[in-house]
């Protein structure tokens, strides 16, 4: 729930309710610092509207946040940003209603925003392999990140997951790793024989290098635990060298982890455990890069197939 779009002027107005469902957040949900501040801005601006429309939170109705998503839009936002936005005033005001502030949610009936279907950005298993294969091993530097690629692509890791791996979190006699995801869900995943392999030799003869200062498993040169913009510019300047030619992000790794089990014959559960996703609908996204591929493979080679006669 990135917010840099509509970040409103300091100081932000103040709300008890809004203090009260921040409060919730933190202790009952225990969600990230990230998100916090996220839900937080957003909410902020809606406050910022009502104050300059002489609105007050507690007479608020359907109609007002439909005319506050009007001028959401007029300032440029896309529908991806509108539907964020109209979800952190979903779940605030469905609390009220739930602490009986107000009689309902006035956002409860209005409909997200039309979404684009974005399907994630997949690496060939070529792509991968190159990528795993870029940085030298030779040196500290480069086993250390040949050991991040590998675990990010053997365990479907996000990028914070990874930073925030500590040494208690690995199970070498039983190969599993213990992951923090978001809001500090907690999940244990398997990782393959030759991730554990890189691990293991990692933390036994190159982590000392880094002159540990914390329990962070990857370590910078000062001996601190990495940050994620720290891994993100790796992976972009391995990606480089490695000539891949799909387009990166934070979470290219983690897509083509998901993306080639479901190849493989995994099931869709079963990729959603190893992800962390609390719902299965953020899984099912995957099922659309799969069956491209097997539209593209049908079309190619079924004897029937216009597109086969054209080749």
């Amino acid at each position: 729930m990135s917010t840099n779009d509509t970040s409103p002027a300091s100081p932000r107005p103040a709300h008890p309710w809004v203090d009260r469902y921040i409060e919730h957040l933190i202790v009952a949900r225990g969600l990230s610092e990230h998100s916090i501040t996220a839900y937080s801005t957003d909410i902020a601006g809606f406050l910022i509207f009502l104050n300059d429309h002489g609105a007050a939170l507690e007479a608020t109705t359907d109609e007002t946040v439909l005319l506050y998503l009007m001028h959401l839009r007029s300032r440029g936002l896309a529908s991806r940003s509108l539907a964020r936005h109209l979800s952190a005033l979903r779940g605030f005001f469905a609390f009220a209603a739930d602490e009986s502030w107000l009689s309902a949610s006035p956002a409860a009936l209005i409909e997200n925003p039309k979404l684009p279907r974005l399907l994630p950005d997949v690496l060939s298993r070529e792509e991968v392999t190159r990528l795993l294969d870029a940085p030298d091993t030779a040196t500290p530097l480069g086993y250390r990140d040949r050991t991040m690629l590998e675990l990010l692509y053997a365990a479907g890791l996000r990028v914070s997951e990874l930073v925030s791996l500590t040494l208690a979190d690995f199970d070498a006699q039983a190969g599993l790793l213990r992951v923090f995801g978001k809001g500090s869900k907690e999940r244990v995943t398997p990782i393959h024989s030759l991730a554990m392999e890189f691990l293991s030799t990692y933390l036994s003869s190159v982590r000392g290098a880094f002159g540990p200062k914390d329990q962070h498993v990857f370590l910078n040169r000062s001996g601190k635990g990495l940050t994620r913009q720290a891994v993100w510019k790796g992976i972009k300047r391995y990606a480089l060298a490695a000539q891949v030619s799909t387009r990166i992000s934070p979470h290219s790794l983690r897509h083509s982890f998901a993306t080639h089990l479901l190849d493989g014959g995994a099931d869709l559960r079963t990729v959603q455990m190893l992800l962390g996703h609390a719902d299965i609908s953020a899984t099912e996204i995957y099922t659309h890069v799969q069956a491209g591929r097997l539209l593209a493979v049908h079309r190619a080679h079924h004897p029937r197939s216009r597109d086969r006669d054209k080749s």
